[in-house]
């Protein structure tokens, strides 16, 4: 059985694409002639190329779902994440960076991908629940709450203006 397979995207990009469709159907048919010798192989590659890009249009406009801007990133946690997590032992709460900063002044706690914590909770997504252990080798079960980009957390939390990496999504090493 065939499942389908949903693709999200913005309203711009649903709008964009049906203006590039519209743009390839408005335009002359190619018909090929029965004479081989009026043949022109190159115009009739170019109809076959539109033709296939019809189609796939068609199938993308077909599967589409139209999301808002907020919706369109993919909340796992990776490095350039704002993290929240629970620590379901106490049910104390902390947000953090996962990566390292691009700025030295980030004022978020960053941890390493390469810590503990960091390791088993990187490709979390936010309801999951993950075990880490401690200094004394205890198992630490934490979950995942919330996993934003850097970027749009600092803008949101300072103000674009004063953070000078809001302007992107802090890519981040591990």
């Amino acid at each position: 059985m065939t499942t389908i397979q949903r693709i999200r995207m913005t309203h711009q990009d649903y709008t964009r694409l049906h203006h590039e469709l519209a743009s390839h159907r408005s335009r002359r048919t190619v018909e090929v002639p029965d004479d081989f010798m009026d043949f022109d192989a190159n115009l009739h590659a170019r109809h076959s190329a539109r033709q296939a890009r019809i189609r796939e249009i068609e199938d993308v406009l077909t599967n589409a779902v139209v999301v808002g801007e907020e919706a369109m990133f993919d909340p796992v946690a990776k490095p350039g994440m704002v993290l929240t997590i629970r620590y379901d032992d106490t049910g104390d709460t902390e947000t953090f960076l996962l990566g390292r900063p691009d700025v030295d002044d980030a004022q978020i706690k960053v941890y390493s991908t390469a810590s503990p914590l960091g390791r088993v909770i990187a490709g979390a997504r936010p309801g999951d629940q993950r075990f880490y252990a401690t200094p004394d080798a205890t198992p630490r079960p934490v979950t995942l709450l919330k996993a934003v980009p850097c970027g749009r957390y600092a803008a949101k939390r300072l103000g674009a203006q004063s953070v000078p990496w809001a302007h992107n999504d802090c890519s981040m090493g591990t």
